[in-house]
């Protein structure tokens, strides 16, 4: 399976997996809090192959990784639908909760600079798009852009890790993601030096 039929399949699967918390756990606050949780996980599963694509291939070069990188755009989309999931879910917490809903602006211009940064990705993913942004300005935007997505990540596990050794492992997996890119750009690097030096 490669292309779109990826994104189809993951957003299937994530869309799912929100019904299904629903149904399970109900639309009061505690179902809506599962309901984020679940919707956070699901969004870095599906991150964790996009960030690591490259340095992945680099670092070992087999068919699972020649997969990843080739579907990397469409992994990206289907981590954009998933997160948005994950965005809906807070949103029907904020509702909910009210005034009640306890919140700081940090979190809130991070978040929100981060989801505009996710979405602007997504757009911006097609061929046509883009082409209209330019090369320069695309690598900018997706650059930053999953590194703050890295950030948003490892900031939520870590703030959670005292409370279960699920959000320890998912902390520790967040740490781990730049250095397994670092590993890949020094493979990179090295190879690319080999020419040179014989």
């Amino acid at each position: 399976m490669n292309g779109w039929r990826v994104f189809g399949l993951l957003s299937v699967v994530a869309t799912a997996a929100f019904v299904a918390t629903i149904s399970a756990f109900g639309t009061e606050e505690a179902g809506i809090r599962a309901l984020v949780r679940t919707t956070a996980r699901i969004s870095f599963a599906i991150f964790v192959p996009v960030y690591l694509a490259s340095p992945l291939r680099r670092l070992w070069p087999n068919a699972a990784t020649r997969w990843v990188l080739r579907n990397r755009r469409y992994l990206g989309v289907s981590f954009a639908w998933a997160h948005g999931l994950h965005l809906l879910a807070i949103g029907m917490l904020v509702v909910l909760q009210g005034d009640a809903f306890e919140s700081n602006l940090a979190t809130i211009v991070f978040g929100g600079i981060t989801y505009v940064l996710m979405f602007g990705m997504a757009a911006t993913s097609f061929d046509r798009s883009a082409r209209w942004l330019g090369p320069k300005r695309w690598y900018l935007l997706h650059r930053s852009g999953i590194h703050m997505i890295w950030l948003l990540f490892t900031i939520l596990w870590t703030s959670l890790a005292a409370n279960s050794t699920l959000y320890l492992a998912l902390t520790v997996t967040s740490f781990g993601l730049p250095l397994v890119r670092i590993a890949g750009n020094r493979k990179r690097r090295s190879t690319a030096a080999r020419p040179a030096e014989s």
